[in-house]
């Protein structure tokens, strides 16, 4: 079965590359002036199919295959966005580049209008609510339209205590409006619930939430999962929002490799003429993982890693980043 897996892949690399060579020359982006080679296209595809196939091995050793689309309820699909015209799925991940992966989405729909830079479209307005299709919107011939080669099933994922600590900074340690609203709610909740004699200014604003008391009410799921299934979708398990073992992702993005990967989706998906923008901030997360985490006990890293293994075991992370070793 493996075996045939591997064949299938091979055959999809030749003719992914036969695409690639017999495409148009690539010209500059329209909004950052990357140059975006066939080169660089064929090398990020070879990876992506090894990280495909790393994920269904994945998958059928953790028995997380055996459920179908029509096992999806709409709260799992909630995440998953179509672009019928183009045939581009993309599940989007809270903490992964989702806010300006939005933003290009909606140039590639033209849901945009003022101009081809996707960083000038306000983060609030890529998030409303009604802006982009749903997969669980679609029909059931559509729904299946979806899982054919032409259509283009992309996935960007991250770390999973990268991603957690990069929630943390900025929902509960920042003082963005964004952090303000989870101060007032889930930081309350923490300082209420997990620090005993907190004063009465931390009470009231809950915006002084240090790293471990944040990790204390994830391993507390009575305070930190709605109706102890669910937890925020900015620190929820990426396996749980958007089920690759189900939806079969062909493109399997990561954080480290974001605008390779991205390149690699938006050409696929027919996007000659737009690019990733390289004018985000980048992230100093990954820098750091051990200031934050090293104060941590091992218990708790081993409980959080529990709830996160199976973003550990389908994406190939491992803990050394973090610890400096592995967990037996």
């Amino acid at each position: 079965m493996e075996h045939n897996a591997v064949h299938l892949f091979g055959i999809l690399l030749i003719y992914t590359f036969a695409q690639l060579w017999a495409a148009p020359p690539f010209g500059d982006g329209n909004n950052n002036n990357v140059k975006i080679t066939k080169h660089s296209l064929e090398l990020t595809q070879t990876i992506n199919i090894q990280r495909q196939e790393y994920m269904q091995r994945q998958c059928n050793l953790l028995h997380a295959d055996n459920q179908t689309v029509d096992d999806l309820t709409d709260q799992q699909m909630d995440h998953m966005i179509v672009d019928k015209e183009h045939k581009l799925l993309y599940c989007y991940v809270p903490k992964v580049a989702c806010t300006n992966w939005k933003r290009v989405l909606m140039l590639l729909t033209g849901k945009w209008q003022n101009g081809t830079d996707p960083l000038m479209i306000p983060g609030a307005l890529a998030h409303s609510v009604g802006m982009f299709t749903k997969f669980s919107e679609l029909s059931e011939e559509e729904r299946a339209q979806v899982f054919s080669e032409e259509y283009t099933r992309f996935l960007l994922v991250r770390h999973p205590f990268e991603r957690l600590l990069s929630a943390y900074r900025n929902k509960l340690e920042g003082d963005s409006p964004s952090a303000k609203y989870f101060q007032s709610r889930v930081g309350r909740q923490i300082v209420h619930e997990l620090r005993p004699g907190a004063s009465n200014a931390s009470l009231e604003l809950g915006n002084d939430v240090q790293f471990g008391e944040f990790v204390q009410y994830l391993l507390t799921p009575e305070l930190s999962r709605t109706n102890q299934t669910d937890y925020n979708e900015h620190w929820e398990v990426i396996a749980k929002l958007c089920n690759p073992c189900v939806m079969k992702y062909n493109v399997v993005g990561k954080y480290d490799t974001l605008l390779d990967d991205s390149a690699l989706a938006l050409y696929l998906a027919g996007a000659k003429n737009l690019t990733f923008p390289t004018g985000h901030k980048p992230s100093t997360t990954r820098a750091n993982l051990r200031k934050y985490f090293d104060p941590l006990p091992i218990g708790a890293i081993r409980r959080l890693y529990e709830i996160y293994e199976d973003d550990f075991r389908i994406f190939d992370y491992g803990l050394d980043d973090v610890l400096g070793f592995e967990f037996g």
